[in-house]
């Protein structure tokens, strides 16, 4: 499904966000994902980073699970915010064996600093926001990487901890998540007026950036300066 063609509220989002997905698409840490060229030591430092940002993600998603106006939209919230947590740490502690990482390592270990701002932006969007604009928040970070895990498995990586990666996210059993969630973004925004629709697209383009900055934190192995 080419879901940039998308009708509803979604397509709206998409087409707002749409000049940073190309540029995500053309980072060099992506293009070195695909063709087995990115520095073992960027990926490392990545999946560290990713591992507290998902933690993050799903206290995030359970407040917007406590917000939707919906029994079901919040149970599929809750369960995501398990599941996506249960199964990606699964990938990651893959990982951390291939890189001789230990659990206390990576505790002991301060977020870079987009890591942290970003997390800390949804964060604060999610907790101060009504459902409608926190979920415009969290949305670029399920759609976009689904985007990429299809682009990127359509070529494949020689290198087979990368590939595991682009397994993961360009999987069908991710689309149907992506997916599932598009369908309540399109459905929550329908009563939506003119002033909220516009946050909405504020915060989904915002998040679309940090998405984009996220990749390029990992690539140059962003340090604190002081």
């Amino acid at each position: 499904m080419t879901r940039a063609a998308r009708s509803g509220f979604t397509g709206e989002l998409w087409a707002a966000g749409e000049p940073v997905y190309r540029h995500i698409l053309i980072h060099p840490f992506l293009g070195g994902l695909s063709d087995g060229t990115l520095d073992l030591q960027a990926f490392r430092f990545y999946v560290v980073e990713d591992a507290y940002y998902l933690t993050q993600f799903a206290r995030t998603l359970s407040v917007l699970a406590s917000k939707a106006p919906r029994d079901e939209w919040i149970v599929a919230f809750d369960r995501d915010a398990i599941g996506s947590l249960e199964a990606e740490r699964a990938l990651h502690e893959s990982y951390f064996r291939d890189f001789g990482l230990s659990e206390q390592e990576i505790r002991a270990r301060p977020p870079a600093p987009t890591n942290l701002a970003y997390t800390s932006y949804l964060l604060a969007t999610v907790h101060s926001s009504p459902f409608v604009e926190a979920l415009s928040a969290v949305l670029p970070c399920y759609w976009i990487y689904a985007e990429v895990g299809k682009a990127l498995a359509r070529k494949g990586s020689p290198n087979p901890l990368y590939q595991r990666w682009i397994d993961n996210y360009g999987s069908e059993a991710y689309d149907a998540t992506v997916e599932a969630i598009l369908g309540i973004m399109d459905e929550a925004a329908k009563e939506e007026g003119p002033k909220s629709r516009a946050n909405m697209i504020r915060h989904f383009v915002t998040t679309s950036r940090w998405e984009w900055m996220f990749w390029d934190m990992g690539y140059r192995q962003e340090a604190w300066p002081i």
